[in-house]
């Protein structure tokens, strides 16, 4: 099976810069072991477990193979996780890929061909599939089956290959990439959304548990609300902080600890890093607060647009701290207060704010 979970850049980015360098295989295995194995381990996500369980059940009373599912939504949320937990619910294996792992229908047609009845195929970002592996998809999800091309130019055969009923799980970061005739033939959609702080305490809390890592509920808490919503961000937090309260205290994680421990890898109370403030630093200092140039305030903080767009903005747009308008990027007030900074007379008197409608 290939076990390549791959994702976006701009994920592999984000995440680097909150918990630092990390050993890759015992991440990987840690967070291996931090998965919930079943739906009643998952938290979070409560409306999403409910229809998937109904789904789930409703296959299993048939005796039949689970409807193909499309989890979209941010890194972090638990999209592969919940593949993982379709098919041990369904009692099925599971094999993993990606969509760039996907470049040409021989790919496709080569992991298709391999899979048993009831196997669970987890394709994440399936966006980035090529298209003609994408068009060999649409038969092999709606028929269980693929034309195999044999040859080249007139003397080409196509030979059809019959495949075993399957279950497919794609995941997306970005769901409007999908083009209609791919999203249509999925017959359970969900989108993933962030988690409260109240939920990701829970998961603090549990993978806890599972490392033997003494922590109350203010260290929790403390280590959620800086978690940016995403629970994978947040055990990777917790590791780090236990590795702090591991050198520089008894080990067990408080407020006063986990505070002191994100001050060390520079994650702020809202949860962002480096990177983030620097963003807005040169965007309220260089440019009062903007209007300004998404390439200019790049150049700015000597990085490359793509990053700040892509691995920086997201995440400020979301917590209200910066906005996007046809002018360029604009400062709100609460970016100003969050600094500490005093807005110039023209973004105290709404000039910012007018500029968010285009004014």
């Amino acid at each position: 099976m290939n076990w390549d979970d791959t994702s976006d850049a701009a994920e592999d980015s984000a995440e680097a810069r909150l918990v630092g360098a990390d050993a890759d295989g015992e991440d990987q295995a840690v967070e291996a072991a931090l998965r919930p194995k079943s739906l009643g381990e998952f938290v979070g996500q409560e409306r999403v477990r409910e229809q998937l369980d109904l789904v789930l059940r409703a296959a299993r009373q048939r005796g039949a193979t689970a409807d193909h599912v499309l989890l979209s939504g941010a890194p972090g949320l638990g999209k592969t996780t919940l593949s993982m937990i379709i098919a041990a619910e369904m009692g099925a294996p599971i094999r993993i890929t990606s969509g760039p792992a996907i470049q040409h229908a021989g790919d496709l047609a080569a992991i298709l061909s391999s899979l048993q009845e009831g196997e669970v195929l987890f394709l994440d970002e399936i966006h980035r599939m090529s298209r003609p592996a994408e068009e060999m998809l649409y038969m092999a999800m709606e028929d269980f089956r693929v034309d195999v091309i044999v040859g080249k130019g007139p003397g080409a055969t196509a030979i059809p290959l019959e495949l075993p009923p399957f279950t497919l799980v794609g995941a997306t970061t970005r769901a409007g990439l999908l083009p209609p005739p791919l999203r249509d033939r999925f017959g359970f959609t969900a989108h993933m959304e962030f988690y409260e702080p109240a939920e990701l305490h829970r998961v603090v809390h549990r993978s806890a548990g599972l490392l033997d890592v003494r922590v109350d509920g203010a260290g929790a808490a403390e280590i959620a609300g800086r978690s940016r919503g995403t629970p994978r961000i947040a055990n990777r937090l917790l590791r780090r902080v236990r590795d702090y309260a591991q050198v520089k205290a008894d080990g067990a994680i408080t407020q006063e600890i986990a505070a002191a421990a994100l001050a060390v890898y520079e994650v702020d109370e809202r949860g962002l890093d480096r990177l983030d403030r620097a963003v807005l630093g040169a965007l309220l200092k260089l440019f009062g607060g903007g209007p300004v140039g998404l390439s200019t305030l790049a150049v700015a903080v000597g990085e490359e647009r793509e990053t700040v767009e892509e691995v920086a903005e997201p995440f400020l747009v979301r917590e209200g701290l910066l906005a996007r308008t046809p002018r360029g990027r604009v400062a709100t007030p609460a970016a100003w207060a969050h600094l500490g900074l005093t807005p110039p007379p023209a973004a105290a008197g709404g000039g910012a704010q007018q500029d968010l409608f285009g004014g």
